[in-house]
């Protein structure tokens, strides 16, 4: 899946868009234990849970592609014949109304699920879709659709103990301690399925959701989709960083990491600007071409492009927004640490002044410690 057709979902799951019918949902506690099952109508809820429970369902199909959002590819042994994709595909075709495939699914669910000591409460969900015809330009027309998706929403939320406060007790007519109702939080972690590629059902993928890009719950992937986890984004760039560190050695300058910081953020930019659908990827060997670029010794990169194949496989892209962090500068030194905004990274250099190192960072107006704004004198004639 693409941003667009990511996009072009969330935008069906409004209170008037949705077909969904009914939600269920299996409330389970720390140990594992279901402590109740739910079955509600979507039509008889009032309007402000409707948007209550979409807005769980929606968050599970946010943050970007290949970081929060990760694609969890099914083997074609797998579409054929094996037990985990035959269940989703009864809960879809059914439209989760077969109450024993449901009971397959939360146990399945429950198993892989590791929540540290924390109740939680899964939603289940089916919704179809009339896909609009669209022209060549994106536009949708009057034409008349020839599209069905119908796909399911799963999202696993973290149930928190309410808290006990002081509040008015009407019958008594005074305040004493009362204990909010438990609160569900947003989704830790939630998947769609199939996906919607090129804008139709995709049976051989899902869309899986994780809350925190540096840590994608692997064992829950491996055990329900039986499968191996995607690298997760923090592993990526601490991979990346690795492999950059051990293999260049004392090429690995700060001009070269700069640099390189550099070309990469603005080809994201670029890409931005450009409103491609499709994520930006970069390959081993256009990292290369970067450090070729800066005189690295051919041996140094021909090594750290072997490291990169043997991390994250042969030919495999690389997610920019993965591999360096475009949103920050840091500097850091046991006594120091130096934050820079990463358009302006092209400010520090480094200078060898009477035999000792320096990174040296132009001053201009607007130096302040802790709020405080000094003053610095210039230079005497």
């Amino acid at each position: 899946m693409n941003q667009k057709e990511l996009n072009e979902i969330r935008r069906h799951l409004t209170p008037d868009r949705n077909c969904i019918g009914k939600i269920y949902g299996c409330f389970v506690n720390c140990a594992g234990e279901i402590i109740t099952c739910m079955e509600t109508s979507m039509a008889l809820m009032p309007e402000d849970e409707v948007e209550r429970f979409l807005a769980l369902f929606k968050k599970s199909l946010s943050g970007g592609i290949g970081r929060s959002l990760l694609d969890i590819p099914f083997s074609t042994v797998q579409v054929e014949t094996s037990e985990e994709h035959a269940l989703l595909t009864k809960l879809r075709s059914t439209l989760c109304a077969d109450e024993e495939a449901r009971k397959d699914f939360f146990r399945r669910i429950i198993a892989g699920v590791d929540l540290k000591d924390t109740n939680y409460l899964i939603l289940l969900a089916a919704d179809t879709y009339d896909v609009p015809w669209r022209s060549k330009d994106g536009e949708e027309t009057d034409r008349q659709s020839d599209t069905m998706f119908t796909y399911l929403l799963c999202s696993i939320c973290p149930v928190h103990e309410g808290k006990t406060e002081l509040g008015y007790v009407a019958g008594e007519k005074t305040f004493q301690n009362c204990t909010s109702a438990q609160g569900v939080s947003a989704p830790e972690m939630g998947f769609m399925f199939p996906a919607f590629d090129g804008r139709r059902a995709n049976i051989y993928s899902a869309l899986y959701y994780s809350r925190n890009t540096a840590d994608v719950h692997q064992s829950f992937i491996e055990s329900f989709f039986h499968t191996d986890a995607p690298m997760s984004a923090g592993i990526q760039r601490d991979t990346f960083e690795s492999i950059l560190t051990e293999t260049l050695e004392e090429s690995c300058s700060f001009e070269v990491v700069q640099t390189v910081h550099e070309q990469i953020r603005e080809r994201l930019e670029q890409h931005k600007e450009a409103k491609e659908p499709d994520p930006l990827e970069l390959s081993g060997r256009e990292v290369g071409d970067m450090l070729r670029s800066l005189e690295v010794p051919a041996e140094r990169i021909e090594k750290f492009q072997e490291k990169c194949t043997e991390a994250f496989g042969a030919g495999a892209p690389l997610n920019p927004g993965n591999i360096v962090d475009v949103k920050k500068f840091n500097l850091t030194m046991p006594q120091v640490k130096i934050s820079v905004a990463p358009e302006a990274s092209y400010m520090v250099e480094t200078r060898v002044i009477d035999g000792r190192k320096y990174l040296m960072i132009p001053v201009s107006e607007g130096v302040e410690i802790n709020g405080v704004a000094v003053y610095i004198p210039k230079e005497e004639a």
